[in-house]
């Protein structure tokens, strides 16, 4: 958008918005965000994001329409997934029929994701602009849906692209602590673009080292620190805002001036960087390789935990824990009554005592089966491995 129209366009009062109506034309927040496509009605929880956030106009050179006559603005049926493919998440549904559908969504992001970074490999092509919408609906289906994202990016099988797999699994984690840290929705936005591509710049050196299915030597590890700069050179050229830019650039920098590539240390450090850096670290510790098995997400918990040197913002650790708990969401416990247990949600009060959900148990009514762990009740005993979870019940989970 030129900077000349954005005076000239329609203010929209948030009071206005109807939940299912759509608009003509893309719907701003301001000069450089979209917040609504012509496609993508408003959700009712997008409408108490705004008021929240105080955001009290939205800028549009289009009108709002009534979901009735949307048929009349485009010929295209609607896709029966809901907009472009958001998945349906429906309380009258178990959760096993919402995991399947939050798994295909993930899955799919993931092959965007491997996309992004083929067609710059293959075209040096990259669209901030595409790359913001698509990271918008995955803020949406987060936050409505983060128990069973969280679940599924610690259950789903693992590609032969380790730098798409971990970039993927990174994006979902930041997205999920910005929203437990309260950034506004724009920012949400430039957190999670900032994620997807903060590891452009290892598209620069040698495949060898980054599709590497075994540890590197110490002098290719050093090759690797190059990558920071070398991804904040590729996003600066196609004209990403400066804090994605600048988020590639300083994800391996470190609270205690430890960090690369320039040993800078606190506040210096921007912000996405610091909640990338901690997405990274927990899902390093946590994801598979090639290599080596996947930690248990307790084990990753407990390292990240420990904040060995203050490395990582205290802030943002606060966030991890009470977005995931001691024992995280996806994590097989045993509990004090010696039941097989799924870690399913977070108790907001307390991240010591999550919700889980009994494996191979069901309600009278065949639904799942969740209870509340707490301090004078039932409690979680130890945390097990999934293959432990799953032979102890004689079935398979989630």
């Amino acid at each position: 958008m030129e900077r000349g129209q954005w005076g000239h366009m329609n203010k929209i009062p948030t009071k206005d918005l109807k939940p299912d109506c759509y608009f003509s034309k893309p719907v701003f927040i301001d000069e450089a965000y979209i917040i609504l496509t012509p496609e993508t009605p408003v959700s009712r929880s997008l409408i108490n994001r705004l008021f929240e956030w105080e955001m009290r106009e939205l800028y549009t050179d289009g009108e709002m329409v009534e979901a009735e006559s949307i048929e009349e603005m485009t010929s295209s049926d609607e896709d029966a997934e809901g907009e472009e493919g958001k998945p349906q998440v429906t309380a009258s549904s178990s959760d096993t029929e919402n995991m399947v559908k939050i798994k295909t969504f993930y899955e799919q992001f993931r092959d965007y994701v491997e996309k992004v970074y083929t067609r710059y490999v293959t075209k040096n092509e990259i669209s901030v602009a595409e790359l913001s919408d698509k990271v918008k609906m995955l803020c949406d289906v987060i936050l409505e849906n983060r128990r069973f994202v969280l679940r599924v990016i610690s259950s789903v099988a693992v590609t032969n692209n380790y730098l798409v797999d971990h970039s993927s699994r990174s994006t979902v984690l930041s997205i999920v602590l910005g929203g437990q840290l309260r950034l506004p929705p724009h920012r949400l936005i430039e957190l999670g673009v900032s994620a997807v591509v903060h590891e452009i710049g290892m598209v620069r050196l040698p495949p060898q080292l980054y599709m590497a299915g075994r540890q590197l030597a110490p002098q290719e590890r050093k090759a690797i620190t190059a990558h920071p700069i070398l991804g904040y050179n590729i996003l600066k050229e196609k004209k990403f805002p400066l804090a994605v830019s600048l988020a590639a650039l300083e994800h391996h920098e470190r609270m205690n001036g430890t960090g690369y590539p320039r040993a800078i240390s606190a506040d210096k450090i921007s912000l996405y960087a610091r909640i990338i850096a901690v997405a990274c670290s927990y899902d390093a510790v946590t994801g598979s390789r090639p290599y080596r098995a996947a930690r248990e997400g307790y084990m990753g918990m407990v390292d990240i935990l420990k904040n060995e040197g203050k490395q990582y913002d205290e802030l943002v650790i606060k966030a991890l824990v009470y977005s995931l708990s001691i024992y995280p969401i996806g994590s097989y416990v045993q509990l004090t009554n010696g039941k097989i247990a799924q870690v399913t949600d977070v108790n907001p009060d307390n991240p010591r005592y999550p919700i889980v959900t009994l494996v191979g148990v069901r309600t009278p009514d065949g639904k799942d089966m969740h209870i509340p762990t707490s301090e004078s009740g039932l409690r979680i005993l130890k945390p097990i491995s999934k293959e432990d979870a799953l032979a102890a019940v004689g079935g398979s989970g989630s």
